[in-house]
């Protein structure tokens, strides 16, 4: 098994604790660490090396003129799925970068969404191996009817970090 990073770490940390307490403990590290996470209220109900599950509740912060979430805060859950996903298999030693994202906007969502992200295997050898690089992470986001109102891809690139 790799060495862990620090957010791998703590992720390990928190899930050795009671379930009930994993949810809250997740989400606040993150968005301690992440600002406009926290003024969305992003909450993480996983966060492993392989797959990262995030939600956005449809509250009064992040709705639009018509009573949905606004399109900016799904590309802020979706972003921040991927970036989860880089943060838990990029070693301490590497810089994350965002390079582009991609989001066809394909229906008004219906209330709260969840966001998956996930990577192959070979992605995450390539950020614990490869001093440069860049993958392309899928990340799948559902509101609350089971419907895709958005399809998007986020592309991430990593560098060492100068010493």
């Amino acid at each position: 098994m790799p060495k862990r990073n620090r957010l791998a770490l703590a992720a390990h940390l928190i899930q050795r604790l009671p379930r009930r307490l994993h949810e809250p403990l997740l989400s606040r590290l993150f968005c301690s660490q992440v600002r406009f996470a926290g003024t969305a209220n992003l909450r993480i109900q996983k966060l492993s090396s392989d797959e990262v599950r995030m939600s956005l509740a449809n509250h009064r912060h992040v709705r639009n003129h018509i009573g949905g979430v606004h399109a900016a805060a799904m590309a802020l859950l979706a972003e921040s799925a991927s970036g989860c996903m880089v943060g838990m298999n990029l070693p301490d030693h590497k810089l994350p970068l965002i390079k582009s994202l991609t989001i066809d906007y394909r229906r008004r969502a219906n209330g709260g969404l969840r966001a998956i992200a996930t990577l192959t295997a070979e992605q995450r050898r390539a950020m614990r191996e490869e001093d440069k690089g860049e993958a392309l992470i899928q990340v799948t986001v559902l509101d609350d009817t089971g419907g895709e109102p958005i399809r998007c891809e986020m592309h991430w690139a990593w560098i060492a970090k100068n010493k």
